[in-house]
């Protein structure tokens, strides 16, 4: 017997063993998710994972591994990536006391890596998490717009804490819900694109009020119940009506253009009387009617062939340190871009040096649990991919 040609054989077996077994580890990245919220977007962004998962594995070498689920109660750990049973074993899951710092501590005692925190809540407190979960490793998603129109100096710092860790925060969704148009703004403005300009209407709930109310002989009222009905609006339709949402929305952009605006700075028309501001909502629904006279009014005292749109509008002079921002009812010509939507979606114009009076046009859905999503999906895989 051969102990030495034996040895040499196992000793060649072992080291083909580990060369194979890197080379399976070289051949996928595996990402790892948190998601905080659970709610239509965040449910449904689980539920897209998950039933896509094997084919990105196929496709683009990545395996998403959502290994946190987090909803107001309730967090959900595993090594063992969700499965379609995720909702059922997250209501016997533990019940957290701080469910960033739980999050963390797994992810750090079990050496994960390639981390990932999607915030899908709409919650002013949770994001004051975001500089620990960068400051620990986790690059960012979020559709909740709130990190982004607070102060100034509260953005600034969060985009400090990205570059000394040397992390990502995308957040495509919080305008336009699945359209690209924060990452088109981005790229023209790191170009050196001169942008003069952004229009449009940003909100899906009141682009299908004022479509509705231009193109029928409806009351606003009929229209608006009519909205509400359809889920189109926030349970209190004023939330929509009162203009915050456009106003905020208008803020990103403006900040992606480095302006130093603030959201006291924007200009609002509240589209709600005075009278009808304070009180419930369910009393608040009682006197729509109340409001079919003033609108009535404003639409029949039109041009021709002109319609009403509810607009955002950054200008000014963008070279200096705030831009102009305004948010107001405007009636514009029916065969234009604007004047020609339909149904609830969203559309952005673009004005720049180089295009000059012909502007970019971003048209499509602008609201919805399902496009939002998968907004906040494709950010995920953009940061999958990034090595």
């Amino acid at each position: 017997m051969n102990i030495k040609n034996n040895n040499n054989a196992l000793l060649t077996q072992n080291k083909e063993s580990k060369s194979l077994k890197k080379e399976l580890s070289n051949e996928y990245k595996t990402v790892h998710i948190a998601i905080f919220g659970k709610g239509l977007v965040g449910g449904t962004l689980i539920n897209q994972i998950i039933e896509n998962k094997s084919t990105i594995l196929e496709r683009k070498k990545i395996a998403l591994h959502v290994f946190a689920i987090v909803n107001t109660k309730k967090v959900l750990l595993t090594l063992d990536s969700i499965s379609k049973d995720w909702e059922s074993n997250l209501l016997i899951s533990k019940t957290y006391v701080n469910a960033v710092e739980e999050v963390v501590d797994f992810a750090k005692k079990k050496k994960l890596e390639n981390l990932i925190a999607v915030d899908n809540t709409a919650d002013k407190r949770f994001v004051e998490n975001y500089e620990t979960l960068i400051s620990e490793g986790f690059n960012l998603v979020s559709s909740n717009k709130i990190a982004n129109t607070l102060s100034f100096e509260f953005y600034k710092n969060i985009r400090r804490s990205l570059k000394k860790y040397s992390k990502q925060y995308l957040y495509e969704t919080n305008v336009g819900a699945g359209l690209p148009l924060i990452d088109t703004i981005r790229l023209l403005h790191d170009s050196g694109e001169n942008i003069t300009k952004i229009k449009g209407v940003f909100s899906g709930s009141l682009s299908y009020l004022f479509n509705q109310f231009s193109a029928s002989k409806l009351s606003f009222s009929d229209v608006l119940n009519e909205a509400v009905a359809k889920g189109l609006t926030e349970p209190d339709p004023r939330e929509d009506l009162g203009g915050n949402d456009v106003a905020r929305k208008l803020l990103i952009l403006a900040r992606e253009l480095d302006l130093e605006n603030e959201l006291e700075d924007v200009v609002v028309q509240n589209l709600i009387p005075k009278n009808l501001r304070e009180g419930t909502a369910s009393e608040f629904l009682k006197k729509l009617e109340l409001l079919d006279e003033e609108y009535r009014t404003i639409k029949e005292n039109q041009k021709p062939n002109h319609v009403l749109r509810y607009i955002g509008e950054l200008g000014g002079d963008l070279f200096q340190q705030k831009g102009d921002l305004k948010v107001s009812l405007v009636s514009v010509p029916q065969n234009t871009p604007l004047g020609s939507l339909q149904g609830s979606d969203a559309i952005f114009e673009i004005f720049t040096e180089s295009y000059g009076e012909q502007p970019i046009v971003i048209q499509g859905a602008g609201a919805g649990a399902k496009v939002t999503a998968r907004g906040v999906f494709g950010d995920i895989l953009r940061l999958a991919k990034h090595r």
